[in-house]
C-alpha cells in the first residue's frame, strides 16, 4: 500500500497543479465574471457541492453583517446609492451589460491580458472607457481591486484595520517661510499641512477611474451644464478640464455678468458617493476638522503642460480647505508674490512636492496671505479640491447631504502607547527664484519630515488672519 491508508483519496501532483492554477485564476476574477461562471449549467452533484460551500461561506459572514462596523468601514461600500441621477443611471446601464454565454476559456484569456497590462496614467483613455472600467468605479475603495481579502485581514475588525491605516499616515505641519508683509516678517506658510499615504494605490485607481467616468458623462451631456467644463486648448497651460459638484463657482466675470464666486442661481450635480466617502475619511483621520466638513468640490483634469495660475481661493469658501493629488506627483508654488515666467511657467520662493495619494490642507496664512499655483505638469494629473461653502453663499437650490452630517474624528482612546512628537518650526527659507522645472527651494519628504499621523495630533488654534 506504500504507506497510504485505505479509503484516503490522494491527489496526484498534476491534479494539485491544475487545482492551484484554477484557484489563482478564480482569485483574479471580477465579481461580474464570477457571476457569469455561476450562471452556467452544472451537473446535480456539482450543484449540491457548490450550494453547500456557498451556504457555508454565507453562514460565516452572517455574524459580521450583524455586528456594528466603524463608520469609515463604509468607505465607498455605499457607492451604488443614488446621488446624481444622470451618472448613476449610466453606471447601472454599463454594469448590466454582460454576455451570459461566454466560455471559461475566453474569460481566462481576458483576465491574463488585463493583468499583463499594468495601470499607468498614459494608458487611461478618458474618452473611450470600457464597460469594465465604468463598473469598477462603483465599488468599495477599501476592499481592493478583486474584492478578496487575506485570512489575516478577515481576522481583523474594521476598527483595527482603520487604526492600522490611520497610524501609517504621514504628516508635515511645520512649513515656514518668512516674507515682509505690511512691514512685518510673516510666516506665509503658517497653516499648511501635508498628509501623505491617505489613499492607497488601489483606492487611487478607483478614484481616478471614477473621475474619468464623470468626464465621459460630461462629454456626452449627461451632467448638468455648469458641472462639466472642457475649454479649447488654445495655448500651453490653457484648457484644463474641470468638473464641479455641490456648487457652481465662477472664475471670472461670465457672459451673463456674474462676478467671480459662487453663482447661487446655478445648479450643478451633487457630490458623488465616492467623493463623500473621501470626505468622511479625511474628517475621521483628523485631516479636516468636523467643524468644516466640505460640501462642494472641484475636479481638475490635467494633460501634460496644463497648469493653475497664481491665486488665493475665493472667500465664498471657508477655511480650511484641501486638495488631493492623483496620477502624477507635481510641485505647488507658494509666496506672497508669484511671477509668470512663461506659458504655464511661474516663479516663487517656495516649492512643495505633492505626492500621489496625499492631501494638502490650506489654512491661515497659507490660504489667505500666500498665493499658490501649479506650474505646467509633466504628465497626466488629477486633483480634487474639497471646500465648504460660506452659509451666506450657498446656492438657492442646494439641499444639505444628511450623509455628511455628524461625521466625527476617529477616537484615539487607548492609543497612549503612541509616541508624541513635538513639532518644531523649521528655519526660515531664504527667498530664491523657483521655476516649475527647477527643484530649487523645495521641501522634500525626508524620513523625519512625515512622522506617523497617529503619533501626535496637537493642533494650534485656527488662524484666519496672518500670523507674524
Amino acid at each position: 500500500m506504500n504507506g497510504v491508508s485505505v479509503g484516503v483519496e490522494v491527489s496526484k501532483p498534476e491534479e494539485m497543479g491544475v487545482k492551484e492554477d484554477w484557484l489563482s485564476i478564480l482569485k483574479g476574477l471580477e465579481r461580474e465574471e464570477i457571476a457569469e461562471i455561476l450562471s452556467q449549467t452544472f451537473c446535480d452533484r456539482c450543484q449540491a457541492n457548490l450550494h453547500a460551500r456557498v451556504q457555508s461561506v454565507a453562514d460565516r459572514k452572517l455574524p459580521k453583517k450583524l455586528s456594528i462596523s466603524s463608520p469609515d468601514s463604509t468607505l465607498s461600500n455605499n457607492i451604488h446609492e443614488k446621488s446624481a441621477e444622470s451618472y448613476t443611471e449610466s453606471i447601472q446601464e454599463s454594469s448590466s451589460k454582460s454576455e451570459s454565454n461566454k466560455s471559461l476559456q475566453n474569460i481566462n484569456s481576458r483576465i491574463q491580458k488585463r493583468y499583463a497590462d499594468k495601470f499607468s496614467p498614459a494608458s487611461v483613455n478618458s474618452k473611450h472607457l470600457t464597460a469594465s472600467t465604468q463598473s469598477k468605479s462603483g465599488r468599495s475603495l477599501i476592499n481592493g481591486i478583486n474584492g478578496f481579502s487575506s485570512m489575516e485581514d478577515d481576522l481583523q475588525s474594521d476598527e483595527q484595520k482603520e487604526m492600522a491605516r490611520f497610524s501609517n499616515v504621514g504628516r508635515k505641519t511645520n512649513f515656514s517661510h518668512l516674507e515682509r508683509v505690511y512691514g512685518k516678517n510673516v510666516n506665509v506658510l503658517q497653516g499648511l499641512e501635508l498628509h501623505t499615504q491617505v489613499f492607497s494605490i488601489e483606492e487611487q485607481k478607483k478614484i481616478v477611474e471614477s473621475v474619468y467616468e464623470f468626464q465621459r458623462l460630461g462629454q456626452k451631456g449627461r451632467l448638468r451644464e455648469r458641472t462639466y467644463t472642457e475649454p479649447t486648448k488654445w495655448m500651453r497651460g490653457k484648457g484644463r478640464i474641470t468638473i464641479q459638484f455641490g456648487c457652481c463657482y465662477n472664475y471670472a466675470v461670465d457672459k451673463n455678468g456674474n462676478p467671480p464666486g459662487i453663482i447661487r442661481e446655478e445648479e450643478v450635480d451633487p457630490l458623488p458617493p465616492i467623493f463623500k466617502q473621501m470626505i468622511k475619511r479625511m474628517v475621521r483621520w483628523h485631516i479636516l476638522p468636523p467643524s468644516c466638513i466640505p460640501n462642494s468640490c472641484i475636479v481638475n483634469i490635467y494633460e501634460q503642460g496644463d497648469c493653475i495660475p497664481p491665486h488665493i481661493d475665493h472667500h465664498d469658501f471657508l477655511r480650511p480647505f484641501c486638495t488631493t493629488s492623483f496620477l502624477t506627483e507635481c510641485n505647488i508654488l507658494f509666496g506672497s508674490s508669484l511671477k509668470i515666467a512663461g506659458p504655464g511657467e511661474f516663479s516663487g520662493p517656495v516649492s512643495i512636492p505633492l505626492p500621489v495619494g496625499s492631501v494638502l490642507v490650506l489654512n491661515g496664512n497659507g490660504a489667505d496671505v500666500a498665493k499658490h499655483c501649479v506650474p505646467a505638469v509633466p504628465a497626466k494629473r488629477i486633483s480634487i479640491t474639497f471646500r465648504k461653502m460660506d452659509e451666506s453663499k450657498i446656492p438657492y437650490g442646494y439641499v444639505p447631504d444628511p450623509e455628511l452630517h455628524g461625521v466625527r474624528p476617529l477616537s484615539l482612546k487607548g492609543q497612549s502607547q503612541q509616541k508624541h512628537i513635538e513639532v518644531k518650526e523649521a528655519s526660515p527659507i531664504p527667498p530664491t527664484r523657483v521655476v516649475s522645472k527647477s527643484s530649487g527651494s523645495s521641501f522634500s519628504g525626508g524620513e523625519n519630515d512625515f512622522p506617523p499621523l497617529g503619533a501626535s495630533l496637537q493642533r494650534g488654534p485656527k488662524k484666519y488672519a496672518y500670523k507674524a
